[in-house]
């Protein structure tokens, strides 16, 4: 499965089979967070058990269930850290697919029960939940090319970006986003305001970039 072949079977999976991730995949998912890390100097650590994290309150207002490993999302605190982790985390998401691991992003979650390692400067950004899925989830509902933008006479690159981007997750499947055209740069801004909209505005870029083949303001 290529990773854009992964960008279109990946569903959001909350419910998981009662069994550990698979120690060569979850070696290769160390080994991909490691060279993320060092390459958008970011502080993502991977741990299993995932213990009582999705447990508890979070686990009835979510739906949680049996999530055996989470990729805690951390870096140093700055303006840009929730977008660089929306599209660093993607690309974890997406290589979990790849290996035939089922995800979702969580927002809700124990955070006081994560034991990942979190320096002063350093802040817990979100989570991933990581496993093998009881199935492996369903579409959801999506908006259209032309919902998110009014570029017109667009080129085949342009709006296949526009299509990836629209299979990215986004906080309570808002897509709050609109797509722009200037000559041949793209761009993509967000319209709303809440804890999650630069994190999911990382993930749509990255998607978008995939999609497309183009980098994306």
């Amino acid at each position: 499965m290529t990773e854009l072949q992964a960008l279109h079977a990946r569903h959001s999976v909350r419910a998981y089979q009662k069994k550990p991730v698979d120690p060569d995949n979850a070696n290769l998912l160390k080994d991909r967070i490691t060279q993320l890390n060092e390459q958008y100097d970011l502080h993502m650590q991977y741990i299993e058990p995932a213990g009582a994290v999705f447990g508890g309150l979070a686990s009835k207002l979510t739906g949680w269930s049996n999530v055996p490993a989470y990729i805690a999302m951390i870096g140093k605190r700055g303006d840009d850290l929730d977008e660089r982790c929306g599209y660093v985390g993607e690309q974890l998401v997406l290589y979990a697919q790849q290996l035939g691991l089922n995800t979702c992003w969580a927002g809700i979650f124990k955070r006081k029960q994560v034991t990942a390692a979190i320096a002063e400067d350093e802040k817990l950004v979100l989570a991933i939940a990581v496993g093998y899925g009881v199935d492996h989830g369903h579409p959801r509902r999506s908006k259209s090319v032309e919902d998110v933008t009014d570029v017109k006479d667009m080129p085949d690159w342009f709006k296949a970006g526009i299509e990836a981007a629209l299979l990215a997750p986004t906080a309570v499947n808002q897509q709050k986003f609109t797509f722009t055209l200037d000559g041949d740069t793209p761009s993509v801004s967000v319209s709303a305001n809440g804890p999650f909209v630069r994190l999911d505005l990382g993930i749509v870029k990255y998607h978008f970039e995939l999609g497309s083949g183009r980098k994306i303001r």
